[in-house]
């Protein structure tokens, strides 16, 4: 079942979103954070149980399956570099298997992002880094960031600033078996 043994634990999978980067997304968020960031909005994805256990073929499978709907992925949290094992083995699939864009969104700054164990390899398969931990205290909620000291990063010339900012701040789905999911990077609170 495990094609390359590799397994992330991940809070939700989102089919298709349009504010969680430029174009149609499929959105991951990992389960797991030990930052614990004032005023984060996804603190139920903060304790490293619950979620899903899914396989990093099974995900994949799961992203291909959506075909051309989607331009790219976007993977937030949850930390997803405190799964970065699997997480590379996800996003290496992504970029050597597929037309898609990745955008990462990491709680750690990017001097500490480029001190990691195999970083090298890991910005390779993305192609936007937004960088730095949650400061309620410096709130910005536009550009996909959430505070001004979060940092972007464009590791490929796919996107720009403009593409970022064009971005929906909110966006509220409603499932078809009645879910309400709010995402965003300024969601409302209800």
């Amino acid at each position: 079942m495990r094609r390359d043994g590799e397994v992330l634990r991940i809070h939700r999978f989102l089919l298709f979103s349009r504010a969680n980067g430029p174009g149609v997304r499929a959105v991951i968020w990992v389960q797991g954070c030990s930052l614990g960031c004032p005023g984060c909005f996804n603190p139920e994805t903060h304790p490293f149980v619950g979620g899903e256990l899914v396989s990093v073929g099974d995900l994949f499978g799961r992203i291909v399956a959506l075909g051309d709907a989607i331009e790219g992925i976007t993977i937030s949290g949850g930390e997803p570099l405190q799964q970065r094992r699997p997480l590379l083995a996800l996003l290496r699939r992504v970029r050597r298997e597929t037309p898609l864009s990745v955008l990462l969104f990491t709680g750690y700054t990017w001097e500490k992002v480029q001190r990691m164990p195999n970083a090298e390899a890991l910005l390779a398969c993305v192609d936007v880094l937004i960088a730095g931990r949650y400061d309620a205290s410096q709130r910005l909620a536009r550009d996909l960031r959430g505070s001004t000291n979060k940092t972007v990063h464009f590791l490929t010339d796919r996107y720009t600033m403009d593409d970022l900012q064009s971005v929906p701040p909110t966006e509220v789905i409603i499932t078809a078996e009645g879910e309400v999911i709010v995402s965003g990077i300024d969601p409302v609170r209800y």
